[in-house]
């Protein structure tokens, strides 16, 4: 044999020379079958943390994007929000999402042997109620009398997963939800007509806000009013009034007395009268009888 010696048979070596990058072919073309297996198994996996997005109207939120791909080509996070990269390696990548705002979705992405793959996760902004406004109209009412209590929480979101409680003392005198609202950032109020009972002015009215965001991973925030009383005039009797039925009951007993003593001294005096008058009639058919026997 004549020439440079070579070390794999004549077919392998002209496959090495037609290879792109010379000797380099196969190096090359195994660690390509090594990093990036058959289109029939799932190469690599991306995640993303948190996994459910929860964050306050106007606050900021940090995202950490990864993947199982030991040297990504690319990878990112995509948002309509306003973003920063924060720390990155070969791996991940942590970013802070700034003012969120409303609600959206973000997506991590990563690019291993060409192949892309995303990772998506909701992103639900809420915001809690800074004021509950209790309001009785009117505060002053007689027993008996109709006043209306209302409850407003100016700002809230999301309003379907808000509830107001009307309370007076512990005792539940309504209770409002908002189920079906839309989204976005709204006002609650809720009202209700009652009628004022003596035991009204015993205990203060409140309103209680529940904003329940255990659906969402979170916790239920809520919210009382600042109590308000309510004063109930019970009416009483007018003294002038008192006085009048007073003298109108002594002068009706006196008039009632004084018909009845004369009636009772009448019947007397009639009896003692015909008393009198039979003693004499007695007298006379004695004298009478006595002067006939004589003649």
């Amino acid at each position: 044999m004549t020439g440079n010696p070579r070390f794999f048979p004549t077919s392998l070596w002209t496959l090495l020379e037609m290879a792109p990058f010379g000797c380099w072919g196969l190096p090359v073309a195994l660690l390509t079958l090594l990093c990036c297996p058959g289109s029939g198994e799932k190469a690599f996996e991306v995640y993303m943390d948190p996994k459910q997005v929860v964050v306050k109207r106007g606050e900021s939120q940090k995202i950490n994007c990864s993947t199982s791909c030991p040297q990504p080509e690319a990878g990112g996070l995509e948002t309509t929000l306003s973003k920063e990269l924060l720390h990155e390696q070969a791996q991940w990548k942590q970013f802070l999402v700034s003012n969120v705002s409303q609600n959206t979705v973000m997506h991590c992405y990563f690019t291993c042997c060409r192949k892309q793959i995303t990772k998506t996760v909701n992103v639900s902004v809420f915001y809690p109620p800074k004021e509950v406004l209790l309001k009785l109209q009117p505060t002053y009412v007689s027993l008996g009398g109709s006043f209306t209590i209302e409850c407003r929480v100016p700002d809230v979101e999301p309003l379907e997963k808000l509830t107001l409680t009307l309370l007076h003392g512990n005792r539940i005198l309504h209770k409002k939800t908002f189920e079906g609202a839309t989204a976005g950032l709204q006002e609650a109020l809720t009202t209700h007509n009652t009628t004022a009972h003596r035991e009204d002015g015993n205990h203060n009215f409140s309103c209680k806000a529940e904003l329940d965001l255990e659906s969402v991973g979170q916790s239920i925030i809520w919210k009382v009013s600042e109590p308000q009383v309510l004063e109930v005039h019970v009416p009483r009797p007018d003294n002038q009034m008192v006085i009048i039925v007073t003298a109108v009951s002594l002068l009706l007993f006196l008039f009632v007395t004084s018909i009845l003593l004369c009636f009772i001294f009448g019947q007397q005096w009639h009896q003692r009268r015909r008393g009198v008058y039979g003693v004499q009639a007695a007298w006379r058919s004695l004298r009478r009888a006595y002067r006939v026997q004589a003649a």
